[in-house]
């Protein structure tokens, strides 16, 4: 079968790899759709902080059960379209003997720290794979909930998402649906367009620090926004989230990234909330299928390019140079060539 590799920084391949052998316990899954991840760029620019080259990268996919142990306990059977949570804990670290999984200490996500999906079959443990009542990969939706649960957004509170790629809109998505007025801020105009077909109920171009500032102020009156959520993975833009946090605020770290800031730690004396999000549980998995099902959230408005699968090289090179202009760029897999 075939398999897309990122070999080095700026370099994709596709080749050709073993078909995976179905163990008990696991299932045998087809993938039919796989999104790129913002880790997934990282990885091919050279900046993300969890990935060893090569690899074969992708934790956002949809798939087709093609073999699985009869009836088994999760109801899990061939023919389903099914969505998978690509976490892998150890199980016995501390955080794991605490309940608290998806901070395992020796994490393993698919695609970063082990090998992903983006290739035509692979094997999981059945434990991990959900049904997805018919839906694609929900698994970025799933990255941006759980760290909007984590800053405990609720009904009436004023919040900020800095950064309008897919996580961001996304959060921004499950904060109204919490009942939060929702601002985003970007660098890009462009992608500060495509954010208002989200709903959101405003923006803010990010493009000076002044600028920020000033928006803030305006928008808040003075006060700051009681959350802020920080979806890029910059130093800049968690400086953006303590600064315009409330005093009393809750801010969020989702964005991931390998640079230090240097900053005045007093401010959190403002008596602000600073959640670190990591990954995403079951719960958030489940929860957000019947959201998107129930049609609450406009998940299908994120894609806007899809590629063969046989064109990655091509995919990663235009979304790198083009980031203002693509939100969710998705392979599908059955344009591969033989």
């Amino acid at each position: 079968m075939k398999a897309m590799y990122i070999d080095a920084p700026g370099q994709v391949s596709i080749k050709d790899v073993e078909m995976p052998v179905r163990k008990e316990g696991e299932v045998l899954l087809k993938i039919l759709y796989g999104g790129i991840c913002g880790s997934d760029l990282g990885s091919y620019r050279g900046t993300f902080a969890y990935f060893d080259y090569p690899r074969i990268p992708g934790h956002e996919f949809s798939a087709e059960v093609i073999e699985a142990d009869e009836n088994n306990a999760y109801g899990i059977k061939p023919g389903m379209i099914v969505t998978c949570n690509p976490y892998f804990n150890c199980g016995h670290c501390y955080s794991c003997e605490h309940g608290i999984v998806n901070a395992c200490m020796d994490n393993q996500t698919m695609g970063c720290q082990r090998d992903g999906a983006f290739q035509e079959y692979i094997t999981m443990p059945i434990e991990r794979v959900y049904d997805g009542k018919g839906m694609a990969a929900i698994e970025p939706f799933c990255i941006s909930y759980h760290g909007v649960s984590r800053a405990n957004v609720k009904e009436g509170d004023k919040v900020l998402v800095v950064g309008a790629g897919t996580i961001g809109v996304l959060a921004a998505i499950a904060a109204k649906a919490k009942g939060a007025t929702v601002y985003i801020s970007d660098v890009s105009a462009g992608k500060l367009e495509m954010a208002k077909d989200f709903g959101v109920d405003g923006t803010l171009l990010n493009d000076s620090p002044e600028n920020f500032e000033k928006g803030v102020a305006e928008i808040t009156n003075g006060n700051g926004f009681d959350v802020t959520i920080e979806a890029v993975g910059l130093p800049s833009t968690f400086q953006n989230c303590i600064d315009a946090c409330c005093f009393g605020g809750r801010m969020v770290l989702i964005g991931v990234g390998k640079k230090n800031l240097d900053f005045n730690f007093t401010l959190i004396q403002k008596e602000l909330n600073v959640f670190g999000s990591r990954n995403a549980l079951k719960k958030d998995f489940l929860e957000l299928i019947d959201i998107v099902n129930a049609g609450k959230a406009p998940l299908h408005k994120i894609i806007t390019n899809t590629y063969a699968f046989d064109d990655a090289a091509k995919a990663f090179d235009d979304f790198a140079h083009n980031p203002g202009d693509m939100l969710k760029v998705v392979f599908d897999f059955s344009k591969i060539s033989k």
